[in-house]
């Protein structure tokens, strides 16, 4: 029998773990593999650390297959498995069962652990969950505590799954914490280009006069991603003279995406008197290749 250093820490030999695979197999064409009980759930728990990755894909793909009655064993591994490879497999396997009982620990992974892999796969699994992760994302952005890659994360994460809460993500868009308002808008693109929202609309143009740089510095570039030229161009010029060189910089390259071949007089005039070099170089480049397309 394999011997655990306590209830969820079950260690297999190699050859217990091709066992199991074999016995998983034939449980699967049988179809009584959503019947596993307790021991063996944690005896495929304890497979997602096996040093042969066809084995580990085979018990998360079993896990995924015995669905709901596996997660309290997932999240057990996620939080507290000492083995790097088993929380990485656990929270990939969470994405396929897809509880919104696991978002607790999914967050705590992304907020705790210290492998970055472990981090994203929590959050890919709280993206397939959906708009109930919404809250969750929102409330590690706003937390200045937290680190540039779990905010990055976060603000990815939010950008799948906020066109499923609309609501919560205009509220957002208000926020008065500048990193979910950022975030915020980066997720109102959806809406806007696939729900044609007007009131994302609103709240995109509003962003673009936010006291926040980096709040119309994103503005700025999904603009450029709406491919709505009538609607965007004369957005985007007046923040070519924008205080922040970052948003002077995001509206040249959105005019240039959207082919806005009428702003070349005002960027190569721009571009002359330009002080920053990396924005006058952005302006040169977006005003030669608008040219190159008339």
């Amino acid at each position: 029998m394999p011997q655990a250093r306590d209830q969820d820490q079950i260690q297999l030999s190699e050859e217990e773990a091709t066992e199991l695979a074999q016995e998983l197999s034939v449980q699967h064409s049988s179809g009584e593999l959503n019947q596993a009980d307790s021991e063996q759930i944690l005896k495929m728990v304890a497979g997602l650390g096996d040093k042969r990755g066809l084995l580990r894909l085979k018990f998360a793909e079993s896990l995924g297959q015995v669905g709901k009655t596996a997660v309290p064993a997932l999240c057990r591994a996620l939080r507290k498995h000492e083995n790097v490879t088993v929380r990485r497999a656990a929270a990939k396997t969470l994405t396929l069962i897809a509880d919104p009982i696991a978002l607790d620990d999914l967050l705590y992974a992304l907020l705790n652990d210290p492998d970055p892999v472990v981090q994203g796969s929590a959050v890919g699994a709280m993206v397939v969950i959906g708009a109930e992760a919404v809250d969750g994302l929102l409330n590690v952005l706003s937390n200045p505590k937290n680190t540039q890659m779990q905010l990055g994360m976060a603000s990815w994460g939010l950008s799948f799954v906020g066109a499923q809460a609309p609501e919560r993500l205009r509220e957002a868009a208000q926020s008065p914490n500048a990193e979910v308002r950022t975030a915020a808008i980066s997720a109102l693109a959806d809406q806007i280009q696939s729900l044609n929202d007007d009131g994302a609309r609103n709240l995109l143009i509003a962003a673009l006069k936010d006291t926040a740089a980096e709040v119309r510095a994103e503005a700025s570039t999904m603009l450029g991603k709406l491919d709505d030229l009538e609607w965007a161009e004369p957005l985007l010029q007046p923040l070519l003279t924008d205080q922040d060189p970052q948003v002077r910089k995001n509206s040249a390259l959105s005019l240039m995406k959207l082919e806005a071949s009428s702003s070349i007089p005002l960027l190569k005039k721009l571009a002359e008197s330009e002080s920053n070099d990396s924005v006058k170089a952005v302006l040169c480049l977006a005003t030669t290749q608008l040219t190159s397309l008339e």
